[in-house]
Parts: structure tokens; sequence; C-alpha cells
């Protein structure tokens, strides 16, 4: 406030002033949103932050990794400035992200908490909010501020390696505050997520799993779910496999995520996925009977609604 307050003064205040105002603008337009982040898992999703943030949204971008093959392929891709160690290697970071699977969210905090620098504020990446953003808040210190989030966005490949330049643009970006989360900490997380291309909205944590469990924990369960029985050869000893073509490779590709991730996501968010495979089960028995019955017309009746709800994602 009180810069804005010198600006309006500056304006008033003779000849020459106007070009020296629009100097000090083009400066604080030009200054980094944060001075110093620490991206801890360098990753698809932390790799890609990483490397997004070091186009001027900071000014040192620093890798973390219990992998430190990964620290190595993440300095040798450029997607950060420098590697360091857990979990010193906050020390000075004013903004911390944590991109590691779900499960391992609340240990990384607890660990780098007496190392978070005042000020500073904690995100995350997770798949998974609730009871998780609760506990996490607990590990903050006084004086340091935790802002939920978990980027709508990713592919089925994981490492450093992986990483896309772009991966956020025209992506959702979901933040889940709560009534402990400062709206300036709230507002500087979501400019940092706006200005690498992503559309952001805020819900509360609960929310976001209900959701969620229907939208991306099921598929990713059912995909799973399908390969069992494509894994063991015929009766005759034909390899299923090997008839495939595009529609089970496209159907099934997310099947090939993290397994560690997804396990750590489908237990985290186990009440909200066992509901909505429960409704996916009432789905395949609606089908089974249409089936068995000889149902035409409500098979075509479900075709055809379920067409119209798919071309909608194009």
């Amino acid at each position: 406030m009180q810069s804005g307050i010198a600006l309006r003064a500056s304006v008033t205040s003779g000849p020459g002033t106007a070009k020296k105002v629009q100097e000090s603008m083009s400066d604080v337009s030009h200054r980094p949103l944060f001075n110093r982040i620490a991206v801890i898992g360098v990753g698809l999703i932390g790799g890609s932050l990483a490397r997004a943030c070091r186009d001027g949204i900071a000014s040192r971008v620093i890798g973390l990794d219990v992998d430190q093959t990964h620290l190595q392929q993440a300095l040798s891709l450029g997607l950060v400035d420098q590697a360091d160690d857990l979990p010193v290697g906050v020390e000075g970071a004013d903004l911390v992200v944590v991109a590691v699977p779900v499960g391992a969210i609340v240990g990384v905090v607890r660990a780098i908490a007496p190392h978070l620098a005042g000020g500073s504020i904690v995100t995350d990446v997770g798949s998974v909010k609730g009871d998780l953003v609760a506990e996490v808040e607990e590990e903050i210190p006084a004086g340091r501020v935790y802002v939920g989030g978990h980027p709508i966005t990713g592919t089925e490949r994981s490492g450093p390696e992986a990483w896309r330049a772009g991966l956020f643009r025209n992506s959702l970006c979901v933040l889940t505050p709560t009534s402990r989360t400062p709206a300036e900490a709230l507002g500087k997380v979501t400019r940092l997520w706006e200005t690498i291309g992503s559309r952001v909205i805020s819900m509360d944590p609960f929310q976001h799993d209900r959701i969620f469990a229907l939208v991306s924990h099921l598929p990713h369960v059912v995909a799973y779910a399908l390969m069992a029985p494509l894994l063991s050869p015929t009766e005759d000893g034909e390899e299923l496999l090997r008839f495939s073509a595009g529609g089970l490779r496209d159907f099934t590709r997310i099947a090939a995520s993290d397994p560690v991730m997804w396990r750590d996501i489908l237990i985290r968010n186990r009440k909200e996925v066992l509901e909505s495979i429960a409704r996916f089960q009432k789905a395949l028995q609606r089908f089974e009977e249409m089936i068995r019955t000889q149902d035409a017309a409500g098979l075509m009746e479900e075709f055809q609604r379920a067409k119209e709800i798919r071309e909608q994602l194009r």
C-alpha cells in the first residue's frame, strides 16, 4: 500500500517524474514473484513446475529429492538452478513446493518444518486433500503458511525426463484453502499457477476428494483392474495382449502410471474411492442385466447417453 501512495504522489511532483514512475512500475512488473523456490520431488509435475518457475517467476529454483539420480537428471535437463539436500535445502526459500506421493507429504513437511524461513509458503501438488490438509497444517510452524494445491494435468510417465514444457498451460489447478489460510498467501500461490497458464479455482478439501474419486481415482482403479484378466494366457495358451488394438491401449493408458503414487492416492482417499467403486459396480450390474435379457433398447439408451457425455470432454 505504501508503494502505491508513493507512486501517486510522484505523478504530481513535477516534470520528468512520469518517466521515473514508468521505470519504477516496470521494475515491479519484472520482479520475480518469489526470490527462492524449493521444489521437493523433481518428477513429471515437480520437474515441469520447477522449469516453468525459472522463466521469471523465481530468482532461483532449488531441486530436492531423495533420489540422487533424479536430482542429477533435473540439473542436466536444466529444470533447476541447483540441487540440495533434504531437509536443509529449504532454508531461505520463500516458497516450498512438495511434489512427492501423497503418502509421503506429511512426513516431508514434518522433516522440513524446523528449516522453513519465516513468512515462507508451503504448497503441494497432491491428488488427495481432505484430512491431509489439516494434518499438514498441524506441522507448519507459526509464521509460515500452507496452501493446498492440485494441478489437474499429467501423463502416465514419471521421473524428471518425463517433464514437459507447457504442461500446465490451459489446465485447471485446484487450491484448497481453509480458515487458517491468509488471503495474501492464497493470492501468491494463485498468481504462480496463473502465470504458468493454469486456470485456478478454490474449493473445500473434502469436496475436492469427492469429485476426484469419481473423475480421476475411479478411472485408474478400472484401468488397473481391467489389465488383470488379460495378463494370463487363455485356456488354449494364447496370449491375449497380442490381439489388442487401439481401444485397449487408449482405455488402459493410465494403467502405466506410477504404482507408488496411485497406491498412496487410493489408500489416502479410500472412503470416497470405495463409494465411487460401489457406484461403478451398480452401473456394471445394469449392463450385465441388459445384456442377459437382450434389452437392445436399454443398451442403446445407455450408449447414447454415454456418447453425449464423452463428447463433452473434447
